[in-house]
């Protein structure tokens, strides 16, 4: 190579490692990784400088079938792992994967936590309204109604459904948006214009499990683009969400928060911390 800078152009396959993802056919979870790598081409970022952090579920393995810097934490506690790298390495992008078990049931105080305090990173969660892979037991976001399941209450649980983007809005997020895996491409331009945005994005996809909940084959003939632009006026956001059916894609909210940046945040060296836990 000549001695002039050559900037490396990747590819989203450059992202894909060669482990052999291990979801069921048909999940939702495979379009979704193929949105978040095409996403990461379309910006063009550095593998070694972008990191997926997950927890725990079906929607957490993301982080091995990608070739960037990925941490597999425990359950519910992916955000809090996040948003300590993120502070620790500002220049890195950190995208944290998950599900709707693990970030709005264990992980639940996390997200609202995450959404408030506002650090730059994206957080993408992969919403079938089932825990997969615990074999079919009701999530946060199970219609109360719902009791196809031998592992759901008859009737179905009679509790209502969390609701994701309303909290999420509520509790500070910066960027919130709904995808449908059925639509890899858009689901993909928005997880970019997620991470472009300054704090703490959330992207709601919904991800069909047609293992266990056949029925949401039909999602693909019900989803439909926003028929409003994004807002950056929470109140007005709020407003459609409570008259949203939940079957709008698009992206809902940009706001205009700073992002959090404590003082000094990612100045420690190597010593500063080894010093710190000298006995």
């Amino acid at each position: 190579m000549s001695g002039t800078n050559c900037a490396l152009t990747y590819t989203a396959k450059d992202y894909k490692s060669d482990t052999k993802p291990v979801w069921c056919p048909g999940c939702g979870d495979y379009s979704v990784l193929s949105s978040i790598t095409k996403a990461f081409a379309d910006l063009n970022l550095e593998p070694h400088k972008t990191s997926v952090v997950s927890g725990i579920g079906c929607s957490s393995r993301i982080p091995a079938y990608t070739t960037t810097y990925g941490f597999h934490s425990i359950h519910g506690r992916a955000l809090a792992v996040g948003a300590g790298l993120k502070l620790a390495r500002p220049d890195m992008t950190v995208l944290v994967a998950g599900g709707d078990g693990d970030g709005f049931s264990i992980g639940g105080n996390h997200f609202l936590h995450a959404c408030r305090r506002n650090v730059d990173m994206t957080y993408v969660v992969m919403d079938n309204r089932v825990y997969g892979m615990t074999k079919g037991q009701p999530s946060p976001t199970t219609e109360p109604d719902w009791d196809a399941s031998a592992m759901a209450p008859p009737g179905g649980t009679g509790m209502t459904p969390f609701n994701p983007l309303a909290i999420a809005l509520a509790a500070g997020a910066n960027f919130v948006a709904r995808c449908f895996s059925g639509d890899p491409n858009g689901t993909a331009a928005v997880i970019a214009e997620a991470i472009k945005h300054p704090g703490f994005s959330f992207v709601a996809v919904m991800s069909p499990c047609i293992t266990f909940r056949e029925e949401q084959r039909e999602w693909k003939n019900v989803v439909r683009p926003s028929p409003v632009e994004s807002t950056t006026d929470a109140a007005q956001a709020a407003k459609r969400l409570m008259t949203d059916d939940g079957f709008n894609m698009g992206i809902l909210y940009r706001g205009h928060r700073t992002p959090y940046s404590p003082k000094g945040a990612g100045q420690a060296s190597l010593a500063d911390l080894e010093a710190e836990f000298a006995l």
